[in-house]
C-alpha cells in the first residue's frame, strides 16, 4: 500500500524542479549554442568580426602547419605527462604519510593545501622571482659558496617549461592530497586490520588492496587534473608571457592572442574547436569507466 501511494521519483519535488528549468535551459544554450556557434566559424575567414565566408578546412590546415601552434602542443603534451605522474604519485604519497595518524596533521594539511588557494596568476609571478637567476635559487645556492652552480629555467628555451612545470605542481599537489586523503579515510578499518593479520607488508598493501579500492577516487582526480591542463593559461602568462620567444606557448594562449591580438577569429575559434576535441577525448574513457562499468557489475 504504501508503494502504491509513494509518487513516482520523476514527480517529487515538482516545484524545485519546475523552477530550475530556466537555468537548465540557459546552460544549456549557452554550451551547446556557444559550442555550435565556435565550430560553424572555425570554418569561415573570420578576422576581426565573424562573417560567414566558408573557406573549408583552410584554418586547420594553417593551424596545424603553423610552429607556433606545433610548440604549444609539444609544451602541453610534455606539462601534461609529467604533471599528471607527478602530481599523482605526490599527492597519494602526501595523503598516505598523512593518513597514517601523525602529529600536526592539520598544520601540515594546511600548509600544503594552501598554494591552491592562490590564483594561478600569483603563483606564476611568486615563481618567476624563485627562479630569477639574480636573486631566486641560482643566486642563493652561489651564496652557499657554490659558484659553478647553474638553474635558470626561465632563460633557457629547452627547458623553460619544466619552470612552469614547478609551479603548476606546488599549485596543484595539495588538491590531489586532499583528495586521496578523503578516499583513504574511506576506506574501512577492518581491511588494514585483515592485511595486518595476514601479514602483508605496508607497500604491499597500498598497490595491491588501496589502490585498486580507490579507483573511482584517482579518475576523478584525473579527470580534475586534465582539465586544468588543457586550459593552461593564466600561469604561463604570468610566469613567462610565452617566452623566451615563442618557447613556452600553449594551446590556450595560442586562442586568446588570435582571437584578441592578432584579430584572426577563425584561427582562434579553430584552435579552441581543437582544444574541445582534446576535452572530448578525456571525458568519454571517464564517462565509460564511470558509468559503463556499473552496467556491467
Amino acid at each position: 500500500m504504501d508503494s502504491a501511494k509513494r509518487p513516482n521519483g520523476l514527480f517529487r519535488n515538482k516545484s524545485a524542479k519546475i523552477a530550475s528549468i530556466p537555468m537548465i535551459l540557459t546552460a544549456m544554450v549557452v554550451f551547446f549554442g556557444g559550442t555550435a556557434w565556435t565550430v560553424f566559424y572555425s570554418f569561415t575567414g573570420s578576422r576581426l568580426l565573424p562573417k560567414v565566408k566558408f573557406v573549408g578546412f583552410d584554418q586547420y590546415e594553417r593551424l596545424w602547419s603553423s610552429h607556433r601552434w606545433m610548440i604549444s602542443i609539444e609544451n602541453l603534451a610534455i606539462y601534461g605527462i609529467c604533471s599528471l605522474i607527478l602530481t599523482m604519485v605526490l599527492g597519494f604519497t602526501l595523503a598516505a604519510l598523512l593518513d597514517r595518524k601523525i602529529r600536526f596533521e592539520n598544520t601540515f594539511r594546511t600548509i600544503i593545501l594552501y598554494p591552491f588557494a592562490l590564483s594561478f596568476v600569483v603563483t606564476g609571478l611568486a615563481w618567476q622571482w624563485i627562479l630569477n637567476p639574480d636573486f631566486g635559487v641560482q643566486a642563493v645556492v652561489r651564496g652557499w659558496g657554490w659558484e659553478s652552480f647553474s638553474f635558470d629555467p626561465m632563460n633557457t628555451p629547452d627547458i623553460v617549461i619544466y619552470g612552469v612545470l614547478i609551479a603548476g605542481m606546488w599549485q596543484g599537489t595539495g588538491l590531489v592530497m586532499v583528495i586521496m586523503l578523503a578516499g583513504l579515510r574511506g576506506i574501512d578499518e577492518d581491511i588494514w586490520k585483515a592485511t595486518r593479520v595476514d601479514g602483508i607488508g605496508l607497500v604491499k598493501t597500498y598497490i595491491q588492496v588501496i589502490v585498486p579500492m580507490m579507483r573511482p577516487v584517482f579518475v576523478t582526480a584525473l579527470v580534475i587534473i586534465s582539465s586544468g591542463i588543457i586550459k593552461l593559461y593564466d600561469l604561463v602568462v604570468a610566469q613567462t608571457n610565452g617566452g623566451p620567444g615563442i618557447s613556452s606557448e600553449v594551446p590556450a594562449k595560442y586562442v586568446i592572442d588570435y582571437m584578441f591580438k592578432a584579430q584572426n577569429l577563425g584561427q582562434g575559434f579553430a584552435a579552441s574547436t581543437m582544444m574541445m576535441v582534446s576535452v572530448i577525448i578525456i571525458l568519454v574513457p571517464w564517462a565509460y569507466l564511470e558509468f559503463g562499468g556499473k552496467k556491467r557489475d
